[in-house]
């Protein structure tokens, strides 16, 4: 039978019951309810870019990644904080450049981390390397810049022949050391060791900092990939997974503001987006202090819609409650 009292210094009657019961089932049902939710709609895991891949569907893109971080024309190499030192790079409102503050926290050399360190780590088992890799480093910069400009330019008109790169004119006088080394990386890329050979993997553990093997593809080879997944910043970006699922939609705020002016036409727009966001949250948080803009919801009235059916019952006052005893 159901118990009830009425406490004297309380006007709402009480009955006992098992608080620690009552969360252990509570938890055992949310936590089926995940589960089978989780098996149902869980989003796929798709992996990042590698080399690998590239090299299997498009060994010319690839090729073209090499060419420029050789002669410092990647994404990267101009970036600025906090990979280099890159002058007017770091984006700024004003006197506000929190990336130049930082400074450069991971030094990045696009030609030497990503293609002549990678061949360097792979000449133990390549000795042929050891005389291309000299004549690049014992090189002027502007000569290395040439070699590999004149191979860029001839790209097009190059062919992939049992794996191998195989260029117009004289591979051996018009291209300099490039051309072994380009085929050389292509070699590497094909064992699936290129990465590691970026992040400077040594000993059987992988790599824990990946950030140098992630940059190596940044602009065309992961715009291509993301837009074959429709994420892409002016499709779906960072609030959808891959295929039909959902993905982070609280982000969709950060997604609208790059869509629409200023922020679509600034060089700085992910500091104006970030700044944005944190001028908007921390007026959000401040609402209940802010005069006038605090009394805006009450002025509206839509907690009395929400809470209706209280405001049915009781109207603006409250109504005494009966105790019973049964």
């Amino acid at each position: 039978m159901r118990r009830t009292w009425t406490n004297t210094n309380s006007q709402y009657p009480q009955v006992p019951y098992d608080l620690i019961k009552e969360m252990l089932v509570a938890l055992s049902v949310i936590g089926v309810i995940v589960l089978v939710l989780a098996g149902i709609f869980s989003t796929p895991d798709v992996p990042a870019l590698t080399a690998k891949q590239v090299v299997q569907q498009d060994p010319k893109l690839l090729i073209q990644t090499a060419l420029d971080d050789l002669s410092l024309q990647d994404a990267i190499s101009t970036y600025g904080p906090p990979y280099n030192h890159t002058p007017n790079a770091a984006q700024h409102l004003g006197p506000i450049s929190p990336e130049s503050w930082a400074g450069v926290q991971i030094p990045v050399n696009s030609a030497q981390d990503n293609v002549i360190g990678p061949l360097t780590r792979f000449l133990p088992i390549a000795p042929s390397l050891e005389a291309p890799l000299t004549a690049w480093n014992h090189a002027t910069r502007s000569t290395q810049i040439h070699w590999a400009d004149t191979v860029s330019n001839a790209l097009n008109k190059a062919k992939i022949i049992n794996a191998k790169l195989i260029l117009p004119g004289n591979m051996t006088t018009d291209y300099g050391p490039v051309p072994q080394l380009i085929n050389a990386y292509l070699a590497l890329a094909r064992t699936g060791l290129l990465e590691s050979a970026i992040d400077g993997t040594t000993g059987p553990m992988p790599a824990m900092n990946r950030t140098k093997s992630l940059l190596l593809f940044q602009a065309t080879p992961d715009e291509q990939y993301a837009n074959q997944l429709d994420m892409t910043g002016n499709q779906w970006g960072i609030i959808k997974e891959t295929g039909n699922y959902p993905g982070a939609v609280w982000l969709w705020y950060y997604t609208l503001l790059y869509q629409i002016p200023p922020f679509s036409t600034s060089s700085s727009a992910d500091l104006l987006v970030v700044l944005t966001v944190g001028i908007v949250t921390v007026l959000l948080m401040l609402t209940p202090f802010i005069p006038v803009v605090r009394s805006i919801p009450r002025w509206i009235g839509i907690y009395k819609l929400i809470w209706r059916r209280y405001y049915r019952e009781y109207g603006n006052g409250r109504r005494e409650k009966s105790h019973e005893t049964t």
